[in-house]
């Protein structure tokens, strides 16, 4: 059922006043149950795709009008759209599939949103409660199969259960450190009839009860150290972004004047045009970052893992002798993979007001000369000018071309992008500028080609008046491209920009470095007409294939408002992803182009 955006923000706000709980009791089945929970958390989209364990449920968002329920084509992208959602807003993401494989069809996307840690509550349809254990029709086992890919799950055995249930799927998914929930409700308590007194107003949980506020001996003592250092580095990642942090981030680095990064995950945070941002860290990071990185004395870690794409080799990290100060809202992120100093578990938007609180109380400032001594070293870093590329004999259109030119073209409006995995969402992390903070989504932990498409929709769903850009690669968005049809049913004009080199081509960069040029099944044979499938769908569809052209085909896209545009770029195929750090090399071991081959 779809309804106009002034309706869905008219009842949306109808649904949030409806929050305190109802003092008279009424006869609900599970379904309504279940519409009233998430019309009381304020949830105004839903992405799903129906089937029999969710009949009922379906039947109750067609007799509502305060939620749109978007139709996905596959129950995969009805997460991604969904968590995509919040990401670029900070809210909880909603998504609703069938028993079966529709939620099988859904562990990907539900691990997808677990590694980056996003805030979503999956509700999944269920055999009956008499079926269940009996190998039913599209029975599976949904606790058990998405148990290591969730922060909690749930099965419902009684419609009573329902509201509590889903207020605690909520306040576990969007409190502490984020992460999706999955709540597996069989069909008989979905239809059942019980009396409904209201939804929760509040929730306690006795076994969990997240840290926020840090502790103040730690974040004394940190600051003590951070303000000696000679050589000091903050290193940041996406817990900056998911605590909402990123206006505190600001705050100290241009206190300080200290030198900073973010992770993939993290970008935004920090504004790339700032001089004191040394640009991405890490496999595909700055040389200037990754060298900071190594040879700092004191490292300021914020809502960052030091995961394996981070740091490269552990054994060539710890090499270099640095006291490390850690700050998270996950204790058991802390000392996993490199031993910390000083560690602060808490939410990072606390800590760093804290931090910032006590530097303008204290006296003490940073040493200035061993600070100026230290910006002279990361200058002498900076002009090897790492992140130059070749235009060749301008036959060919450069990919990182395409992304600088989409950066300059909207640097200075409210543009979102998104990416799928590959060489693409290298060249957009590392040539698309990020100003600003859930600007840039992409699947960072488990690195999920086809979510480019999903994410893009559900961000334009969330920022109408935004312009969304979706960066792929010819192989990532064959994997979810069937959502061009749920595009054109819920008018989410959006702009693909597919880097086509006709290869996999991250897979063939590696096959390249690591197998002699072995290119084993990286190469695509049979690629569609892009241009004519975009067409088929109902969108406009661009070929371009000279340098010359990149420039007008986006100003020709940009223009087409209301529609989605597919821009097929034919770019170098030999192109690599530079400057490039092997597996198991240190971080500071970097190719920084072919001559390094």
């Amino acid at each position: 059922m779809e309804i106009s955006k002034t309706e869905i923000a008219s009842a949306s706000l109808a649904g949030k006043s409806s929050k305190a709980t109802s003092s008279s009791s009424q006869e609900l089945r599970g379904a309504e149950i279940l519409v009233k929970a998430l019309q009381a958390e304020g949830v105004k989209y839903i992405w799903g795709y129906p089937g029999g364990a969710v009949l009922h449920i379906y039947d109750a968002f067609f007799k509502q009008d305060t939620i749109q329920h978007v139709l996905v084509r596959h129950e995969q992208a009805a997460v991604h759209a969904a968590d995509g959602y919040a990401r670029a807003t900070g809210d909880v993401g909603v998504a609703l599939v069938t028993s079966g494989p529709g939620v099988t069809n859904a562990v990907t996307g539900i691990a997808t949103a677990y590694m980056d840690s996003i805030p979503m509550v999956i509700i999944s349809g269920q055999v009956p409660t008499h079926a269940i254990g009996m190998d039913a029709f599209q029975e599976c086992d949904a606790v058990g199969i998405t148990r290591p890919v969730v922060k909690h799950n749930f099965l419902v055995k009684d419609a009573r259960d329902l509201a509590l249930t889903l207020k605690k799927a909520f306040h576990i998914a969007r409190s502490g450190r984020p992460g999706p929930v999955v709540v597996d409700i069989p069909k008989d308590v979905s239809f059942k009839k019980v009396p409904y007194a209201g939804y929760p107003a509040s929730v306690e949980m006795r076994s969990y009860n997240p840290v926020r506020k840090g502790h103040g001996g730690q974040i004394r003592k940190a600051l003590q150290l951070l303000l000696a250092a000679k050589r000091p580095f903050i290193y940041t990642g996406g817990g900056v972004l998911l605590s909402n942090a990123s206006a505190e981030l600001r705050a100290l680095v241009d206190m300080l004047g200290y030198p900073c990064t973010n992770t993939l995950m993290g970008l935004g945070a920090y504004p790339a045009s700032d001089r004191k941002f040394l640009g991405m860290l890490g496999m595909h990071g700055t040389l200037e970052a990754n060298h900071a990185m190594q040879h700092c004395d004191v490292l300021l870690a914020v809502g960052a893992r030091f995961d394996d794409r981070v740091i490269g080799n552990p054994k060539h990290f710890a090499q270099n002798e640095r006291k490390i100060i850690h700050i998270d809202i996950d204790p058991s992120s802390i000392s996993k993979r490199v031993r910390v100093d000083i560690p602060i578990v808490g939410d990072v938007k606390d800590v760093l007001t804290e931090m910032i609180a006590m530097i303008k109380e204290g006296a003490f400032k940073p040493d200035a000369d061993a600070l100026g001594a230290w910006w002279e070293t990361i200058d002498g870093w900076r002009e090897r000018n790492c992140m130059k590329y070749s235009m060749g004999k301008g036959d060919v259109i450069k990919p990182q071309y395409v992304v600088e030119t989409l950066w300059n073209m909207t640097k200075d409006i409210d543009a979102y992008i998104t990416s799928d995995v590959g060489q693409h969402q290298m060249w957009a992390a590392q040539y698309y500028k990020f100003e600003e903070p859930r600007r840039w989504i992409n699947s960072g932990g488990l690195g999920t080609m086809g979510v480019g498409i999903p994410y893009a929709m559900g961000i334009k769903l969330a920022k109408p008046e935004s312009e969304v850009f979706c960066i792929t690669g010819e192989g990532s968005v064959q994997m979810c491209i069937q959502e061009l049809s749920t595009c054109l049913q819920y008018n989410t004009p959006i702009k693909i920009v597919s880097l086509n080199n006709r290869y996999l081509g991250m897979v063939r960069q590696w096959q390249e470095v690591e197998y002699e040029g072995r290119y084993s099944h990286s190469y695509m044979d049979a690629l569609p007409n892009f241009v004519k499938l975009a067409e088929a769908y109902g969108h406009v569809g661009m070929l371009i294939e000279r340098p010359q052209d990149v420039e007008p085909a986006l100003r020709e896209a940009r223009k087409l408002k209301d529609r989605t545009v597919f821009m097929d770029f034919r770019t170098d195929p030999t192109e690599n992803v530079f400057p490039m750090v092997q597996a198991g090399k240190g971080i500071t071991e970097m190719l920084l182009g072919s001559e390094d081959l």
